[in-house]
């Protein structure tokens, strides 16, 4: 039994999969960027991307099934040369779009439509941010990193994202701790970007950084792993686990694969039914009521107010402490 598994079982709980709500498709491993906290190791070396044949199977599953919402990620997902198609292969199957951007894509060349072209489309930006300071934003992703983000949500702002379209971003703690109040930072981070920059957004999503790939190798290097693992044990909250987004997320890899989520993902923790899965194995349907696999880094999304691709996942209490 896992750490993980242990928490659950002291609490009498068990996690298994409910009805699907999100298809979550990583177009693979390709990124302009190479950020310390990157749980897909991704970066402008990777080569493995999403190819012709699995695009069309997973475009032909979409049609089918109609899911509520289709979440494109990466790597950076606009480096597909499929991106376009998943969209409106989406769209067109009344399916919500998220694109999780990593705002610097826009400043690359050829990538100066993006906005205007997502806007079009009415797609939802979730765009990584881990701090209103330019300072720590260098520390994780390099430096020049933070003002091309902010030049990117200028540019974003302006075909109507954060007021007339969704635009929430991501913060990831530096350093392995777990972040603050989801609604505390939100505030923050409106302030000082409004204030600093005339930049404008909807929502704060507040993630733990999870003990795989850089992060991983950065404890390791540094001695503190197993004080981070003791970290995410210690803060466990039970009132998480409902909320967990594998219960409801289904997360495609590159070559059609299907994983509980996009961090099984990089573990290569595939699903299984006798043989490994792929997306045109299964239906929305076959899925419910599947126990997840586990692995001890599902701590870091049960600890403390929880962590998930749209968030927090239990509210703080007063004092700003969940668990």
């Amino acid at each position: 039994m896992n750490p993980f598994e242990a928490r659950l079982s002291a609490h009498g709980l068990v996690l298994r999969r409910s009805r699907l709500q999100t298809l979550q498709i990583n177009v693979g491993r390709k990124c302009n960027q190479a950020c310390r906290h990157c749980h897909v190791d991704a970066g402008p070396w990777r080569s493995e991307m999403v190819g012709q044949k699995a695009a069309n199977r997973i475009g032909e599953w979409i049609g089918q099934f109609r899911p509520e919402i289709v979440d494109l990620t990466g790597g950076a997902p606009e480096l597909s040369e499929f991106f376009p198609y998943f969209v409106e292969t989406a769209r067109a199957a009344g399916s919500r779009v998220i694109d999780r951007c990593n705002l610097t894509i826009v400043e690359e060349p050829g990538f100066g439509d993006l906005p205007a072209y997502l806007a079009a489309q009415e797609v939802e930006v979730i765009a990584s941010l881990p701090c209103y300071t330019a300072e720590n934003v260098a520390r994780q992703r390099g430096v020049g990193v933070f003002e091309k983000s902010i030049s990117a949500l200028r540019k974003l702002n302006a075909v109507g994202y954060g007021t007339r379209l969704p635009l929430n971003l991501v913060y990831n703690p530096v350093g392995p701790k777990l972040p603050g109040p989801q609604a505390e930072l939100e505030a923050e981070y409106k302030e000082v970007l409004g204030r600093e920059f005339g930049v404008h957004f909807n929502h704060l999503y507040t993630i733990t950084n999870q003990p795989i790939a850089r992060f991983a190798e950065d404890l390791r290097r540094q001695g503190g792993m197993e004080e981070y693992l003791g970290l995410l044990a210690k803060h466990f909250n039970p009132g998480t686990v409902e909320n967990l987004m594998c219960r409801t997320t289904l997360s495609v890899g590159w070559m059609g694969e299907l994983y509980d989520c996009d961090f099984n993902q990089m573990l290569r923790m595939q699903m299984q039914n006798g043989k490994p899965l792929f997306l045109w194995d299964v239906s929305p349907e076959l899925l419910e009521g599947w126990a997840v696999r586990t692995g001890g880094h599902c701590l870091a999304c049960t600890a403390g107010c929880g962590s998930s691709c749209g968030g927090a996942l239990a509210d703080a209490v007063p004092g700003g402490r969940c668990a």
